[in-house]
């Protein structure tokens, strides 16, 4: 048995980069002729957007600014070129943010993610994640059916009902949070109801923390986790070598530094921004407003995509202090006005009933001077004074912090 969903997976990471960046000029002309596409890329030729380098020069697309977007153009901000009837499914998200589901197959990814947890044709899947207006309950089920698996459209809650299905069907493998799997497991043991059928999980949604990892293994189930997003389906996703999350194909990753649009160095901890090639509905340069960083080197399991180590913690930390807002481009921008700086942290504290702001920086020597004129530039930006602490070079922390709240 194949232990790859496809040569995809396993082809050189140079054969990968020229296919993806020579299918984007195209990607990125089809985007255009949405008119909001069209204003937010105005004066971009799509036809030089052919490296990394290009791309990371085109504006962001920021995720949270989706529901603003969505309710000045309903319903989809004026993104996407068809009209809502020709898309599949119509889903909501809190926000609100509106999802169409294209019409091809697996229009979420996830199958290749589900082949990777050990997921194969003629198994049956019990998928309890929510069928109701959120895509959930769809991105797991068509991805599921497209490999060739029968599903159990089980949704969560109702136990009873649930171990009624399982011990009809004998499913083999489960998709939902990890935290359902756990309640279906207790109370299956409670009731001493018979779950054994299902060997395998892919869990998303909440956090999957070892000891729980440990806690499903023990109880006989191969758990593996994915990232994924209602806007973009499943991203990234573990395989049998356990060693972070391979990225999907038909996806340009990248990591920036919070606030700004510009690529992290390889291992520092961004936030994760994600360019897909779908021709029905693309994506350019969303920026998801969550944090991860790149593993060097490739899976041990032979697919050859980039690694990351999974959702770190949001990357919007921006912060009110003295009643104004602080914001991670403003930290940024302090450190492009002195690119004699490092890794930059904005720590706010509180000394009795005042806020204050220490700016914490890299540097390779001590220098009153850069410090003063840091200082200098922090007032500038933030309209609020704050001290700056030059700090030894790589002594911050790499959790892509740019901003601090210590206040309690």
């Amino acid at each position: 048995m194949t232990s790859h969903y496809d040569a995809l997976e396993t082809r050189s990471p140079a054969e990968r980069e020229a296919d993806l960046f020579s299918r984007l000029p195209d990607v990125l002309r089809k985007a255009m002729t949405a008119p909001a596409y069209a204003a937010h890329l105005k004066g971009v030729d799509p036809t030089v957007i052919t490296s990394r380098a290009a791309l990371a020069r085109l504006p962001l697309l920021r995720k949270s600014e989706l529901p603003a977007l969505h309710k000045a153009v309903p319903p989809f901000g004026g993104f996407v070129t068809g009209p809502a009837g020709s898309f599949g499914r119509l889903f909501t998200s809190p926000g609100p943010i509106f999802e169409p589901e294209p019409t091809h197959r697996d229009p979420w990814r996830g199958a290749r993610a589900l082949f990777a947890a050990g997921f194969r044709p003629g198994d049956v899947v019990l998928n309890t994640f929510s069928y109701h207006l959120t895509p959930g309950g769809f991105i797991f089920d068509a991805s599921a059916r497209d490999l060739g698996c029968a599903v159990i459209p089980a949704g969560p809650g109702n136990t009873e009902t649930q171990f009624e299905l399982i011990e009809a069907y004998r499913p083999v493998g489960y998709s939902g949070t990890p935290d359902f799997l756990k309640i279906l497991l207790d109370a299956a043991a409670s009731a001493g109801r018979d779950i054994s059928s299902i060997k395998r999980a892919l869990v998303s949604g909440a956090a999957f923390p070892k000891s729980l990892q440990d806690e499903i293994k023990s109880r006989g189930l191969d758990a593996y986790q994915a990232f994924g997003t209602a806007d973009l389906g499943l991203i990234a996703f573990e395989t049998p070598a356990r060693e972070g999350m391979v990225v999907n194909e038909d996806l340009i990753f990248e990591i920036v530094r919070p606030g700004t649009g510009d690529p992290v160095p390889e291992g520092d901890v961004g936030e994760i921004v994600v360019t897909s090639l779908d021709p029905e509905h693309p994506w350019i340069r969303l920026a998801l407003g969550d944090l991860t960083a790149a593993l060097s080197g490739t899976s041990p399991c032979g697919r050859s995509n980039m690694r990351i180590k999974g959702w770190m913690g949001r990357a919007d930390q921006t912060t009110k202090v003295k009643g104004m807002f602080v914001r991670p481009e403003q930290v940024a921008e302090i450190g492009k006005r002195h690119p004699e700086l490092g890794r930059l942290r904005l720590v706010v504290t509180r000394q009795g009933e005042t806020d204050v702001m220490t700016l914490k920086a890299e540097a390779a020597a001590s220098d009153d001077g850069l410090r003063e004129a840091a200082a200098a530039t922090l007032r500038a930006v933030t309209k609020l004074g704050g001290t700056v602490e030059l700090v030894a070079a790589g002594s911050l922390p790499n959790d892509g912090k740019a901003i601090a709240d210590e206040r309690g």
